[in-house]
């Protein structure tokens, strides 16, 4: 019998959770605390998104809304719609991506390679001029808007695979899920998951302070409020400042050797303030993607 190979698409998922090692002070880990990463970077894609961006296309084709050769088109600040790029690619669809023309040239050159359209929206209008131009494309019959901050197939890949990996990975001893919050995916649907099976569980959710541009990390005006967002599901908000991020990012690869991106250590940054006030925890944060997806940004010293 022929051995069976798998796709690039059942690759997506069960992504380590590794321990930091040197960033935890030897005090807070007398206390029993253990901080533990969770590696979306290691998705074929490069993150997070690869979760949703394939769940949100197949359960579609599922439901005949859409099949190969329609145009998608999704607003984006990054990394979606390198994922989504990846998922038209392997199943078929014309992409165009809209976001905000300061973001790192990487992602762009990235997205184009998988072979997606950008249409780059202006700084000043940020995320929402580009929510509002995607929808008024699929108004005009230009394509289809999958939209990430409504269609509940986002939060409901995490519930069905991101929460059950750290669960099991952590033997049901977690303690604290701690997540930047940027679309609300990975944290809603996590908090349902987890939340179902330890109410106790803390759910944490990495804001930015005020005037901080952390790329994946997001305060949104209350019009623009992701619609898959559940609050009942966070137990506590911790604001966390561009500089504090940054550094952090420059920390974890340095003195960890985890090369991750902003919004990452920007998480990271929660966590390590969690283990300073609390004892015999198991604290996980998401490292969304990695690193080199911000070298143009000046974070990383050339």
């Amino acid at each position: 019998m022929s051995p069976s190979y798998p796709t690039l698409e059942d690759v997506i998922g069960r992504t380590p959770l590794v321990r930091l090692q040197r960033l935890l002070s030897p005090e807070l880990a007398a206390r029993g605390n253990v901080i533990l990463a969770k590696l979306e970077g290691n998705n074929p894609a490069g993150s997070v998104k690869d979760r949703p961006a394939i769940s949100m296309i197949k359960r579609a084709e599922e439901r005949g809304e859409i099949k190969p050769g329609d145009t998608l088109i999704e607003a984006t600040s990054g990394n979606t719609g390198i994922a989504l790029a990846m998922a038209a690619a392997i199943r078929g669809y014309r992409m165009v991506l809209i976001m905000p023309e300061d973001l790192s040239i990487e992602r762009a050159q990235t997205m184009k390679a998988f072979g997606a359209e950008l249409i780059l929206t202006p700084r000043s209008g940020g995320m929402e001029y580009a929510r509002d131009l995607a929808e008024q494309m699929a108004r005009e019959g230009k394509g289809r808007v999958l939209d990430q901050f409504a269609n509940a197939d986002n939060p409901r890949v995490h519930f069905e695979t991101t929460g059950p990996e750290i669960w099991q990975d952590t033997a049901g001893h977690i303690t604290h899920f701690v997540s930047a919050m940027g679309t609300t995916g990975t944290i809603t649907g996590v908090s349902r998951y987890l939340k179902s099976v330890k109410p106790e569980v803390r759910i944490v959710g990495a804001q930015p302070q005020e005037g901080s541009r952390i790329p994946g990390i997001r305060k949104w005006p209350e019009a623009y409020l992701p619609k898959i967002y559940d609050p009942s599901g966070i137990d506590e908000l911790v604001l966390v400042s561009q500089s504090e991020a940054e550094a952090m990012a420059r920390r974890l690869a340095r003195e960890e050797g985890l090369f991750a991106g902003i919004s990452a250590a920007g998480a990271c940054c929660v966590a390590l303030s969690i283990a300073r006030v609390v004892s015999n925890a198991t604290i996980v944060f998401v490292v969304c993607d990695r690193g080199d997806r911000y070298l143009s940004t000046g974070v990383f010293p050339a």
